[in-house]
């Protein structure tokens, strides 16, 4: 726990502190040890634990889809990449009907693949890439009417 050093009339100690429970402390004193009592329970302070939560994100959630779509009313239908990547597939094709969390495109980015859903009900206008395709973060990949 704790080291000390103590010169008392010029004896020198070393003082291991071991463990303190109540009123009870273990010490060791030129490695000998004792069983102390202390004439008040001492409180030990306790260091603060980091805990954090066993859930990771999932990137197929519908709040992460609706960061996909552009506030903008000119481009209300539009479907954004969240992340740079690959076009690994698109799954539909112009005149299609979509529904909301129908799976549109798969893109691969940071060597992980990405579904990419419809956050909005109607028919595909227009597809604006490819399989195969690089894009950019906000790139538009599909209208929807």
């Amino acid at each position: 726990m704790k080291d000390f050093k103590f010169k008392i009339n010029g004896i020198d100690y070393s003082v291991h502190i071991a463990n303190v429970e109540g009123n009870i402390a273990e010490v060791e004193v030129n490695g000998t040890p004792y069983k102390v009592e202390i004439d008040k329970e001492l409180k030990q302070t306790k260091t603060p634990k980091l805990v954090r939560p066993d859930t990771v994100p999932v990137t197929d959630s519908h709040p992460a889809v609706a960061k996909t779509a552009s506030p903008g009313s000119a481009t209300s239908g539009a479907i954004k990449s969240p992340l740079p990547g690959v076009i690994l597939e698109v799954l539909v094709r112009p005149g299609d009907a979509v529904k909301v969390g129908q799976r549109l495109i798969v893109l691969e980015a940071m060597k992980m693949e990405n579904n990419i859903d419809s956050d909005k009900e109607g028919k595909v206008v227009e597809i604006r890439v490819n399989k195969g395709d690089s894009v950019l973060e906000g790139e538009v990949l599909i209208i929807i009417g």
